[in-house]
């Protein structure tokens, strides 16, 4: 198969696997116990806090593991839920989610509107009303279009009115280097199935100076911050994963780039094709667009005929015949956006696989026409 979704989740590399497995057998203990295996647990998630606090430049003790971005997004909302909220328009439907029931609980939740080029409209937040105590969510690369967002610079503008910033980082990490002490924000989400690691395991990064407040309780876990017995195999997997992506992230992203630009160079040459987001600074290995006039839902599965796998934009909303809120929020024509395809590289990737995704998309194509 040709894989060409790994915005949607990533194969868990080998070596990650081999970490995992003595803590799926011999190393089970609880870490939460004082005898040696429980301290072999122990040990083993403290080393794998260690690896991510290193990916994304935090401190240790500001990592709190959870079982996925999902949960992690929805743990940075629920401290919002005395205070005003505001998201922007092209947010993970773990954000929009969270943020509906914020809306129907408590009072109404801004929308930070983006430009056509997929990113949030600086201007347009110094003419919205902020109280201190506020709390904004923006991610910091759009899962759809790979617009990587003005993260930094709105959480000093922010900052400023006492408003703290949460990003959903998940698509960026391992993706682009992150500084979660640069970016200047309090709350952080990552994933580690998108990284090559396994799924069911993310964790929620929180400023050392942020009031927090958990949401999970029934026990001390994660410093009383995530109640629950930790996912000790899937936590070392997380730490092995972020510990490969800091060693290879140049590589990796160098590959995936040369990729891209291959990729893009073959489809300018397919009339009607218009990129979306081609002109803002995007995640190397992201690709999104439209074809006026031909159904997306066909192309991609004609493609899984193929073997290939690409996909019509989140994989958390497939299936729904609804227009990507996404593409709605950058004002795209819908005659495009319903064509919508998007392609997102992984580290594994080759020249071969793009030429042969190239032909299967001109295949497809030729079939449309014929209906």
């Amino acid at each position: 198969m040709i894989y060409f979704d790994h915005n949607a989740t990533t194969r868990c590399d080998e070596r990650v696997s081999e970490a995992m497995q003595p803590y799926l057998n011999a190393m089970y203990g609880n870490p939460s116990s004082l005898y040696k295996l429980g301290r072999m647990a122990r040990s083993a998630i403290d080393s794998a806090r260690n690896q991510v606090a290193a990916l994304v430049d935090a401190e240790p003790d500001q990592i709190v593991f959870t079982s996925g971005g999902t949960e992690a997004n929805a743990l940075a909302l629920v401290n919002a839920w005395e205070c005003g909220l505001a998201i922007s328009a092209i947010e993970h439907p773990s954000i929009f989610e969270n943020a509906d029931h914020h809306r129907r609980l408590f009072r109404d939740v801004q929308v930070l509107p983006v430009s056509a080029s997929g990113t949030v409209k600086v201007d347009a937040i110094t003419a919205m009303t902020w109280q201190s105590g506020d709390l904004a969510s923006l991610m910091l690369a759009n899962n759809e279009t790979g617009a990587i967002q003005p993260v930094a610079t709105i959480a000093d503008l922010l900052a400023e009115r006492g408003v703290a910033v949460h990003t959903d980082a998940v698509q960026a990490l391992g993706k682009m280097p992150i500084s979660f002490r640069k970016l200047g924000v309090k709350l952080m989400s990552l994933s580690s199935h998108k990284i090559y690691g396994p799924k069911g395991c993310g964790a929620l990064v929180v400023a050392a100076d942020y009031h927090f407040r958990a949401w999970q309780r029934g026990g001390e876990q994660e410093s009383g911050r995530r109640a629950g017995t930790e996912n000790v195999a899937a936590i070392v997997g997380f730490g092995k994963a972020a510990e490969l992506a800091k060693k290879e992230l140049d590589q990796r992203i160098g590959r995936v780039r040369e990729l891209r630009r291959r990729l893009e160079a073959e489809l300018s040459k397919v009339p009607g094709v218009k990129i979306f987001a081609e002109h803002s600074d995007r995640l190397a290995n992201t690709v999104q667009f439209g074809i006026a006039g031909v159904n997306g839902e066909m192309l991609l599965m004609h493609l899984d005929k193929l073997n290939i796998a690409v996909s019509s934009g989140s994989a958390c909303s497939a299936g729904s015949e609804v227009i990507s809120p996404v593409l709605t929020a950058m004002a795209v024509e819908p005659l495009y956006a319903r064509s919508a395809i998007r392609v997102s590289l992984g580290k594994d990737n080759n020249e071969a696989q793009i030429d042969e995704f190239i032909a299967g998309l001109k295949s497809a194509l030729a079939l449309n026409r014929e209906y």
